[in-house]
Parts: C-alpha cells; sequence; structure tokens
C-alpha cells in the first residue's frame, strides 16, 4: 500500500482531498502537512488540526513565514485590508494580475516543502488541493493546471521518480469539490476558509462568498 502526504489548509479543498486520501490509502497511510506562513490569524491551523483528529491521521506543522517577509500580500500579519468582494471584482481592478491574497509563489514553495517532508515520512503521493476556481482569471497562478504539471515533473525528476504530485481537482470548481466531500461524508463544520481571523466567518471575503455558493449549490447550509 502506497503512502500519502496531503497539504492540509484546514479548509474545504484540502479537506475533502484529505477524506479522498483516507477513503483510498487508510488513516494509518496518511499524513497531514500544514504550514504557517505569516497568515494573520491561526484558526485555520486549529481546523486542520481538528481535521486530521477527526480521520485519525498524523498531522505535521512547518513554519515558512519569514519567506514572506517582504511581501506586501492583504493575507499576512501587518500587511493592508483583505477585500471585502468576490475574485472576479478583484480581477476587474488588477487587469488580470494576481489579486491581493496571492502570495507570492506560496504553494510552489508549500509543494517543495512538501516533497521533503514527504520523502521522509516514505510517501510516494503528494496530495494538492488546487481548484479550478482559485486558478481562474489568474487569480492564484499557482493553482493552474499548468502549475500543477510542471511541479508535478519537476518532483519527479528531482526525486528520481519516487515521488509525484496529485491534485485531482485542479479541473473542478468549488461546487464539484463539496459534492465529493459531501458523497464522502466530510466534516465540513470542522473546516475554516474565512481570511479573517473573528470567531465567526465574515461573510464578505471572496473565500467566504465561494465557500458558500459552493455549499448551497450541494445543499448544505454553512459558511
Amino acid at each position: 500500500m502506497e503512502k500519502a502526504l496531503v497539504l492540509s489548509s484546514g479548509g474545504v479543498d484540502s479537506t475533502t482531498l484529505l477524506a479522498m486520501a483516507v477513503d483510498r490509502y487508510g488513516a494509518e497511510n496518511v499524513t497531514a502537512l500544514s504550514v504557517y506562513y505569516g497568515q494573520k490569524h491561526s484558526k485555520e491551523l486549529d481546523a486542520a488540526r481538528k481535521v486530521a483528529e477527526y480521520y485519525k491521521v498524523e498531522h505535521l506543522t512547518t513554519d515558512l513565514s519569514h519567506i514572506f517577509d517582504f511581501s506586501d500580500c492583504t493575507l499576512l500579519t501587518g500587511r493592508g485590508e483583505i477585500p471585502h468582494e468576490s475574485y472576479a471584482a478583484q480581477l476587474e481592478k488588477t487587469d488580470g494580475s494576481p489579486v491581493s491574497t496571492y502570495v507570492p509563489f506560496r504553494n510552489g514553495l508549500f509543494l517543495s516543502a512538501a516533497a521533503a517532508v514527504a520523502l521522509s515520512k516514505g510517501c510516494s503521493v503528494l496530495m494538492y488541493g488546487a481548484h479550478a476556481d482559485d486558478a481562474a482569471g489568474n487569480a492564484y497562478p499557482d493553482c493552474s493546471v499548468a502549475f500543477v504539471s510542471a511541479m508535478d515533473a519537476a518532483v519527479r525528476e528531482g526525486t528520481g521518480g519516487e515521488l509525484r504530485i496529485e491534485a485531482p481537482f485542479a479541473k473542478s470548481n468549488k461546487t464539484q469539490v463539496v459534492a465529493v466531500g459531501k458523497a464522502l461524508g466530510v466534516p465540513y463544520e470542522l473546516t475554516w476558509s474565512c481570511y479573517e481571523g473573528a470567531d465567526e466567518p465574515c461573510r464578505r471575503c471572496a473565500t467566504c462568498l465561494d465557500r458558500r455558493k459552493a455549499f448551497l449549490a450541494n445543499g448544505i447550509d454553512l459558511y
């Protein structure tokens, strides 16, 4: 039986991916890895821990925050205000450039670090929850199919073929991701998506809006 490492943010997509990994490989063969990158709150890391406990998988954390010390991304501590509007509205203002919540090459860094951890843990599969809605319009270019393919090729080459990247949602939208999770019985009430760190989701940032839309499309009444 293969072993898998899942990048786990505590959000909808990575939690659905973790459920898939457990269903496919068994909890004893799955490791979840969460990354602190300087985000403004700990809510998503707390959610990732709870999700890992629910699925009874090993949960590791690592700190890559200093690499983003020079970024002005609004997701990071001490930076500007997080936009309270859809990605589409934001992209109209950026003229197609990545949105202000894009952390520069974050997912490339995450996948590189995760590859090293995966090899050390004896894993042959590195699972990544990128989906098509995030890549759309160049909002987050490190979620695109082209990016995933390039990183997979690099990881395969750089590990002598011992490790591969799987991103099963790269061509799916968030509604489709939630449909998969609903079928697997994913405990979405444990997840956190909001970019803000209040007691309750802000319900106005782009990820809150996308989450709510995907849940409602699947008959789930959650934020």
